[in-house]
């Protein structure tokens, strides 16, 4: 018996394990040019200002003045403000920790867990949690856009008032409009392609959050607001103070898109990426403030309890108004719907190409993108038929 003695590697067996590093890497190069995330690298700072304006702001807008009548004047204005600051500060950090090791981007949620919790423990903490959120906005904006475009339809058809008869489409069918114009805007490849429909959400959500507390100012106080609490027991008041603060929380959203937005800006060591990310994250948190803090508080002063979850309904007149404020939503909810599909549509992707070694191509993502699509819309539609 004898022990083997060490291998010799020749210049041959060097050149062919370089040359198969060099053409996995190439291999890699390839398929992270064409994922979503990480395909254009050419993002602006205004790119990270109107994708983080769509991300944020959303109808939950206009359920602030109903939150504030479940807190009232006080703790309402604290819960107000301290979620500003308090999402404000937390996206500095997310901003920051995209690029926390030299040399390194943290371009997906994912990729932090794995560095955080180890590769296997990170995609089992950060995944799953991700995708209900993200999936589940989706299915979110798809109801909600559809229920907007329903009120649109039901103010502009409707020329009589609320107690004369009308009839109504179902809101499937709504929904199933809605879920159109996203079989086609779905197959736009990445963040940077969907810069000039997000631009165009960013402005619907200022423009129904102006027609909301514009038309309340209109209104003028109304005879005889109360602002007391809406509950008169005590246990009726505790729960109306943590389902305002959920409101309020939803109402901040956007969080759980930052690092892949970033991930769209260019990176040297001279000029990081977190100077612009931050500028667009500035300019976009002053404007969630001119939607944000006018509609709740103004809606609330003129309404005081009597104002609807949607202060939209509780306007209800001037007709036009009201039918174009609610198709500024759904206009927006087209935008938010792209900016969180996207990191989706990154993660079925990264697997089909990855896991399941297809070759990436348009078919492949055409195909795949069509049937996320087309599942969330028959997830809506039963929803919805179940709520009805």
């Amino acid at each position: 018996m004898g022990t083997r003695g060490p291998t010799y590697e020749g210049p041959y067996e060097q050149y062919r394990d370089r040359l198969s590093i060099e053409e996995k890497l190439a291999k890699q190069k390839e398929i992270d040019d064409w994922l979503p995330i990480t395909s254009a690298r050419k993002g602006k700072w205004w790119y990270s200002a109107v994708h983080n304006i769509t991300a944020t702001v959303g109808a939950g807008v206009l359920s602030l003045p109903y939150a504030m009548s479940e807190l009232g004047w006080g703790p309402g204005v604290a819960v107000l403000f301290l979620s500003w600051i308090i999402t404000l500060y937390t996206l500095w950090q997310m901003v920051q920790m995209h690029e926390m090791i030299p040399g390194r981007r943290f371009d997906r949620y994912h990729e932090l867990g794995q560095y955080a919790f180890g590769l296997k423990l990170g995609l089992y903490i950060v995944v799953p949690q991700q995708l209900v959120v993200e999936v589940g906005v989706n299915i979110v904006y798809m109801v909600t856009g559809g229920k907007s475009l329903q009120k649109f339809h039901h103010t502009v058809r409707c020329k009589e008032p609320e107690t004369t008869s009308c009839k109504e489409l179902k809101t499937t069918y709504f929904i199933m409009i809605f879920a159109s114009v996203h079989f086609v805007l779905s197959h736009l490849p990445n963040f940077n392609s969907i810069s000039g429909i997000s631009l165009t959400a960013a402005v619907m959500s200022l423009s129904y959050s102006t027609i909301a507390w514009g038309a309340s100012v209109h209104k003028g106080v109304q005879p005889g607001v109360q602002y007391s609490y809406r509950s008169p027991t005590t246990a009726g008041k505790v729960f109306d103070f943590f389902s305002a603060l959920g409101a309020v929380a939803f109402a901040y959203a956007g969080h759980n898109v930052v690092l892949e937005i970033q991930a769209t800006i260019p990176s040297t060591p001279d000029k990081p990426s977190k100077g612009p990310m931050w500028r667009g994250v500035i300019v976009a948190y002053i404007i969630v403030a001119f939607c944000y803090f006018p509609v709740a508080l103004i809606g609330y002063w003129m309404f005081g309890n009597s104002v609807n979850e949607d202060i939209l309904i509780t306007l209800n007149r001037p007709k036009w108004l009201i039918a174009m404020a609610n198709m500024f939503v759904v206009i927006h909810f087209i935008g938010g719907y792209q900016i969180y599909a996207m990191p989706v549509f990154d993660m079925i992707e990264t697997v089909l190409v990855k896991k399941l070694h297809f070759k990436p191509s348009g078919k492949l993502r055409f195909v795949a993108r069509t049937a996320y699509v087309a599942s969330l819309h028959n997830v809506a539609r039963n929803l919805q038929a179940e709520e009805v």
